[in-house]
Formats: C-alpha cells, sequence, structure tokens
C-alpha cells in the first residue's frame, strides 16, 4: 500500500465529462501529490454546458463506501459536493466522525449548477444549522452564499464553521475570495490582476478539492485557501474552452 502520500477522500457526483465532480476531484488531488480515494454520491449525465440528468446514489451504498475506505486508508481530509439534502449530508458526516472524528472536512454546496440544473433540496436548508459545526471549511459562490445567508446560517454568533466566499460571480472585485475564519474577514487577491481567467465548468470542484489536498499536506486553513486560489488560476488560463487542463 503507498504511504508517501496522505490520503484525501472526494464524496462527489460522477461527471461524463470529467470536467466537474469524482473526475477533476481526483485529477486535481494527483497533480498536489496527495493519493485520492473516491466516493459517487450521485450519477450524472452531462456535458461541459448542460446537465441532462442526475440520479442519487443509494444513501445506505454511500455510507457503506466510506465506511469500507476509511477503515483501509488513514483519510485526514474529506471533500463534499453534490448531495441531495441536509439530511443526507448529515449522514455522510456522521459516518466521517464515526471513522475519524478528527477528520477536516470541506463541504462545496453546489446549490445548481452553472447552467440552472438544481441539485441541492433547498427546502431543507435551514436543518443545516445542526451540520455546519462538524464541518471545517466551506467554499459557496458569491450566489450561493446569500442563498445560505438569507436562511440564517452565518450569524456570527452561530458561526463554528470556516467560510471561503468564491469571488467570480461578484460584480465588484471580481475574483477576490473572502475567507471568513473565526469572526476575521481576509481577503484573498488574484496573484495577477491582467491574466485573462476563462470561465471553467467545475472550477469550484476543483478550488475546493485542491484546498483539501493542501490541507492534508499541513497547510492551515488560510494557507490551503492561497494555495488553493494559485491552483485555480493556472486552470482558468489554461485555455479558453469551458473544459480546463490540470498542471501544477
Amino acid at each position: 500500500m503507498q504511504t508517501e502520500r496522505p490520503f484525501v477522500m472526494s464524496i462527489a457526483g460522477f461527471d461524463p465529462s470529467g470536467g466537474a465532480g469524482l473526475l477533476a476531484d481526483i485529477k486535481t488531488m494527483e497533480q498536489l501529490k496527495v493519493q485520492g480515494l473516491g466516493v459517487c454520491t450521485a450519477m450524472t449525465l452531462q456535458t461541459e454546458s448542460q446537465c441532462l440528468s442526475l440520479n442519487w446514489q443509494p444513501l445506505d451504498e454511500i455510507l457503506k463506501s466510506i465506511d469500507v475506505l476509511m477503515k483501509k486508508y488513514s483519510v485526514q481530509v474529506v471533500k463534499i459536493g453534490v448531495v441531495k439534502d441536509a439530511g443526507f449530508l448529515s449522514e455522510i458526516i456522521k459516518t466521517i466522525k464515526s471513522n475519524n472524528s478528527e477528520a477536516k472536512i470541506v463541504w462545496d454546496p453546489v446549490l445548481k449548477s452553472t447552467s440552472e440544473f438544481s441539485f441541492f433540496d433547498l427546502n431543507t436548508i435551514s436543518e443545516l444549522k445542526n451540520v455546519l459545526n462538524q464541518i471545517d471549511l466551506i467554499t459557496p459562490n458569491y450566489n450561493e452564499y446569500k442563498v445560505l445567508q438569507e436562511a440564517g446560517l452565518f450569524k456570527k454568533s452561530e458561526n463554528s464553521c470556516s467560510v471561503l466566499i468564491k469571488g467570480g460571480h461578484r460584480e465588484d472585485k471580481l475574483g477576490t475570495d473572502i475567507l471568513i475564519e473565526n469572526g476575521k474577514e481576509i481577503s484573498i487577491h488574484p496573484t495577477d490582476e491582467t491574466s485573462v481567467y476563462y470561465p471553467k465548468h467545475g472550477s469550484g470542484c476543483v478550488l475546493s478539492s485542491a484546498i483539501a489536498s493542501h490541507l492534508a499536506l499541513g497547510k492551515n486553513v488560510e494557507e490551503a485557501c492561497r494555495n488553493g486560489k494559485l491552483y485555480i488560476e493556472k486552470f482558468l488560463t489554461s485555455n479558453p474552452t469551458l473544459l480546463g487542463f490540470h498542471s501544477n
């Protein structure tokens, strides 16, 4: 068994285009020299520009897969992508913590695809209050953050997990991410303001799995977010199409 690299698990959807979800996560992890493991939450039919269908995997199969992998491998960090609803997410986290109570968890709260295909059941959003205190970092884009904020999830007195608000959808300060950690706001600016960043399918998946990888490599949350941003910038400038190239 390979032991030179830390193990990072992605619990996410399968995207046959390879641009997002499990395949994108594993590509990212491989480039960052961590050993990626994958558990599928949903089978999708999509291209880089259109999501046609989604079939959720049975929850008991997902939990069994997590259990088997975490009993075999020393998983220190878990990245979670698309999940059906708050209950679905809660059971996944419970299984992770029962295997390794110290495992760090990064959740990329994918509410909708860029093409407006809905993933997360927003009717359960208020239930997330009971889940966030078990998550180390969530990485919503600007629009997702506003939806979660309007649901009352980020009251300062209750904010127990760090939040990285991605700046790709902002009208002001485009590309500037905001990390909220321990009540403090830290701005993470683009490295090169003159670079041309092309929109990319799966960029949120890539960023969150890059951050998870850096956490597994021993970085703290701020360092992992800054290093993740360096990785995603290369991804966004790699070519003008919606499918990015991975390199480190």
